[in-house]
């Protein structure tokens, strides 16, 4: 069970940045041409990275601070979307095997792309317990286990906030509360 989201520090953003720079684009900010739109709407074009979203963002970053070591035997996720073909690619980049977990129910479609990614596939029926029994177990350390709401991939989400504040915040005045 998880505990409660805590805000992630702003010297944990930037340092994800910098183990970022070279994986992950920085991808642009532009304008939805809504013109009657109050206020404006602005759309962070994540769709641009390698495998079409943002949680590359999170497993990369939560590939770089697991270390080479922790990843010697592998990485696993249980996830059939985004994070689930985040981790695949980083493993790929990395030569490190991955090891997918998604329900027998999952599309197609997202299957093809994780293992298109060179990630192994394996389908278990949609319980918890399932997914509990294939990750580690005390004294089992042979896989490293990335979760797409992990405290460290949420630093490396926090990046798009920050490239979004960089990008345009910065230059509108917020009225006062």
């Amino acid at each position: 069970m998880q505990g409660p989201l805590t805000a992630v520090p702003l010297a944990a953003i930037e340092a994800a940045r910098t183990r970022l720079h070279g994986i992950a684009l920085r991808t642009p900010l532009v304008r939805l041409g809504l013109p009657d739109a109050s206020p404006q709407i602005l759309l962070k074009l994540e769709n641009l990275q390698p495998i079409g979203s943002f949680k590359l963002r999170g497993a990369a970053n939560a590939m770089a601070l697991a270390g080479r070591e922790a990843l010697a035997h592998g990485v696993y996720t249980a996830s059939a979307g985004n994070m689930a073909q985040g981790l695949a690619w980083c493993a790929r980049e990395m030569g490190v095997h991955c090891r997918v977990i998604v329900p027998e129910s999952a599309p197609d479609t997202k299957v093809a792309a994780i293992q298109r990614l060179g990630g192994e596939v394996i389908k278990v029926p949609f319980r918890p317990q399932c997914v509990r029994r294939l990750g580690p177990r005390p004294g089992r350390t042979d896989r490293a286990r990335m979760h797409r709401d992990d405290r460290l991939a949420r630093r490396a989400y926090g990046r798009v906030t920050n490239q979004v504040e960089h990008d345009h915040l910065r230059s509108v005045r917020l009225p006062d509360p």
